[in-house]
């Protein structure tokens, strides 16, 4: 007798047993069950209830000894049939299960449970990880067993970040006790805050037509072409900062919606949303969705709907936004394209420019990678005709770009100055307070400093956790880990001889006193991410910025990128040094960029833009170049650089790490597993290492990393993948967890 045969991508199925599974689908439910839909299923020797998703369905003769679907969670799939070709393509790509491609793609809360959201209160309790989601996703594993509870606590949050209580304890089915245990061990916190369930936006009063210059005219003219073809196509718009390319975006945006067609813009950080949001619900309306993790769970869920439905046309978000469920994409773009942050650290460790890209080829629509200064492996694809190029010289209201001046921090500790001021900042301060300007200062390093130290004996404060110092916060007087969250107080003499403890170094906070001492009572802002915790944060601090005309902003990355002031006429970078000399090829290219994107924000208005530059190394021919904001001159040598190492964009890499709570394990593990890769691949494949990773002890495991130099195509991805499978299906290795990275940043 013919039976209906369900093949199901299971969540409890790990990287090295990841496959369709087969289960029967009983009477009662085959009017229910079909692909997209999740269901619960029994899996393993256990019968472990687990969840599950429907790929497709067959019929077959009867075989007895099949498992039974238990429980359908949807009452109509969540996934289209090319969202399930997206994750299997992803599955492939990126090294992860199928379940984990698929629940990326839907709103934090779905993976549990379905239905309506309720209104949350206006007040309400939140809980945050303390500890990195990659480490949370890590340690959930690890209770599988002991505290499923507490695991799927970990699990929600390591996607998500933070969540409203109800929202957790909904959609996990932990208890307040979970919770609370959780917290007692140093993982989560909580705390309250106020939240609403759409995401609220400042009223906009309707733009006029976008007027574009000569220059913007003919990129565009130039991108409007690769539309009409109604194929699958990308570009690279590389203009410098404040030449006006969100203006194409938006006329791009306009010509795909009087197509009928749908566009998605991705920035990199949340702090730009708000300002993007303005821009273009002031052309587009309400005819916009937002999606980026500091919206609330519900709020999630409720633009996810408006956008399946089909309410909107133009959704922006970050970098989990590409996989808004649009349907007829006409256009992505992906704005400030060299960000870090459009790479996942977590599995799926996907990078969003190739998801974008597989979107745009399936739907015939439009690519553009937007940058000031554009990866080197975006540049090197439109040098090499891959991607077509269009550049913008010229800022569009035709000012020059900020004159650039460089403080050598070397002379000011020789005249006595130990601050993280120099001299010249200080005065160019002081002049635009004068004049009522604004000015714009760059520290990438939040917490008041960055290491508490013995002057007598040495003795530093290392964390109990992982294999780095702690960092001081001078509000609560704590020392804290940035890894895994783990804080102590300061005491008052050194534990190991009773000497007087020294504070070494400069963070956002430091420098905020350092500020309020040199000019009290002007208005200093500071924006990292101990001061936009809350919901909103981002958009009330530059608001208040932006019409309180505060004199000065200072803060970490979010202030280097995409922030459009006109009143800002200086622009400076504290520490200039401070990424150059990281121990990885990409070095260079982070240090240019973030220097080139700060200078940028000054003189975007009428008024001339100054900038500033504190280093330790003013010879150093990156900040030579980034201070003259020559990105070509800059790329010329990069490239060469790369070509002579044989890394990224020459020849493609990617990264195996294996951690685990013992290092000489951990290590013997990472030699072996390198070993077999060389056995597997021979001369098509070089095995780099086994090294420590940057930081080798995250939270008591210990990270080794191998680094592999191939070709990046399917036949060596599925050699990788089955060595993968091999080490982890092995009874020696049941204490270690090994991944690979298609595409490692670092």
């Amino acid at each position: 007798m013919a039976v209906i045969i369900a093949k199901i991508a299971v969540s409890a199925a790990i990287f090295s047993i990841d496959r369709p599974y087969s289960y029967l689908v009983p009477e009662s439910l085959a009017d229910r069950v079909a692909p997209g839909v999740r269901v619960t299923v029994p899996f393993g020797n256990g019968n472990r209830r687990s969840e599950g998703i429907v790929l497709s369905l067959t019929d077959e003769a009867q075989r007895d000894k099949l498992k039974r679907v238990e429980e359908v969670l949807d009452p109509e799939p969540v996934f289209t049939p090319e969202q399930i070709k997206l994750a299997l393509w992803m599955r492939e790509r990126f090294f992860c299960t199928f379940y984990d491609a698929a629940r990326a793609m839907l709103p934090a809360g779905m993976w549990f449970k379905s239905g309506e959201r309720r209104v949350g209160d206006k007040r309400q309790k939140f809980v945050r990880l303390l500890i990195a989601s990659e480490d949370a996703a890590e340690l959930a594993r690890r209770k599988h067993m002991s505290a499923p509870r507490q695991e799927a606590v970990l699990e929600f949050l390591s996607a998500v970040g933070e969540a409203a209580v109800t929202d957790v304890l909904e959609f996990t089915g932990a208890t307040a006790t979970s919770l609370t245990a959780l917290e007692k061990q140093g993982t989560v916190e909580t705390f309250f805050r106020e939240v609403y369930r759409r995401p609220v936006r400042a009223f906009t009063e309707p733009a006029g037509p976008i007027e574009l210059t000569p220059e913007q005219t003919g990129a565009y003219k130039g991108l409007l072409a690769l539309l009409d073809t109604q194929k699958a196509a990308a570009a690279l718009l590389y203009g410098v900062t404040g030449s006006g390319k969100t203006s194409v975006y938006i006329r791009l945006v306009q010509e795909v919606l009087r197509r009928g067609r749908t566009a998605l813009i991705m920035v990199p950080e949340i702090a730009l949303t708000p300002q993007l949001v303005e821009i273009f619900s002031s052309h587009f309306g309400d005819s916009i969705a937002v999606l980026h993790s500091s919206l609330t769970v519900g709020e999630r869920y409720d633009e996810w709907k408006r956008i399946r439905k089909g309410e909107v046309g133009v959704v922006i978000g970050t970098r989990s936004a590409v996989f808004a469920p649009l349907e007829n994409l006409g256009l992505i773009v992906i704005d400030e394209e060299q960000e870090h942050t459009y790479k996942s650290e977590n599995s799926p460790r996907y990078h969003a420019r190739d998801v974008a890209k597989y979107r745009c080829v399936r739907d015939g629509a439009l690519l553009v990678l937007g940058s000031a200064t554009p990866s080197v492996e975006s540049m090197y694809a439109a040098q090499s005709g891959r991607y077509s190029l269009f550049t913008l010289e010229n800022r569009f209201n035709a000012q020059p770009l900020p004159r650039v001046m460089i403080a050598d921090m070397r002379e000011e500790l020789r005249e006595g100055n130990g601050t993280a001021v120099s001299s010249l900042l200080r005065t160019e301060l002081a002049r635009n307070i004068e004049n009522g300007e604004q000015s714009i200062l760059f520290l990438n390093r939040r917490g008041a400093s960055n290491l508490v130290m013995c002057g007598e004996c040495g003795y530093t404060f290392q964390c109990r956790n992982c294999s780095v110092s702690m960092t001081y916060h001078s509000v609560g007087r704590n020392l804290r880990c940035h890894y895994c969250g783990w804080s102590e107080p300061v005491p008052e003499e050194c534990p190991e001889c009773g000497g007087k403890l020294k504070f070494v170094g400069v963070g956002t906070q430091k420098l905020e006193e350092e500020l309020n001492e040199l000019f009290p009572g002007v208005g200093v802002i500071r924006m990292d991410t101990d001061t936009v915790a809350k919901a909103g944060s981002h958009q009330k601090l530059l608001s208040k910025f932006k019409n309180q005309r505060v004199p000065i902003l200072l803060g970490t990355q979010m202030v280097t990128k995409g922030l459009d002031f006109s009143n800002v006429t200086l622009a400076a970078v504290i520490s200039a040094d401070q990424s150059l000399y990281a121990g990885d090829f990409r070095a260079h290219e982070r240090t240019f960029s973030l220097i080139t994107q700060v200078v940028g924000r000054s003189g975007r208005g009428e008024k001339p833009g100054r900038a500033i530059l504190q280093t330790l190394t003013p010879g150093n021919f990156v900040l030579k170049l980034a201070a003259s904001q020559d990105y070509m001159g800059f790329y010329e040598q990069e490239i060469r650089v790369r070509a002579l190492q044989e890394v990224p964009p020459i020849r493609d890499q990617m990264t195996v790490t294996v951690t685990g709570l013992d290092e000489g394990m951990v290590l013997r593990g990472c030699v072996h597993l390198g070993e077999m890769l060389r056995s597997a691949a021979g001369r098509e494949l070089t095995v780099l290492g086994p090294a420590p990773a940057g930081v080798a002890k995250v939270n008591n495991r210990f990270r080794y990393r191998l680094t592999l130099q191939l070709e990046n195509n399917r036949r060596m991805r599925d050699t990788v993948r089955r060595v993968l499978r091999d080490f982890c299906g092995d009874s020696q290795n049941r204490k270690l967890t090994a991944y690979a990275d298609a595409d490692p940043l670092e």
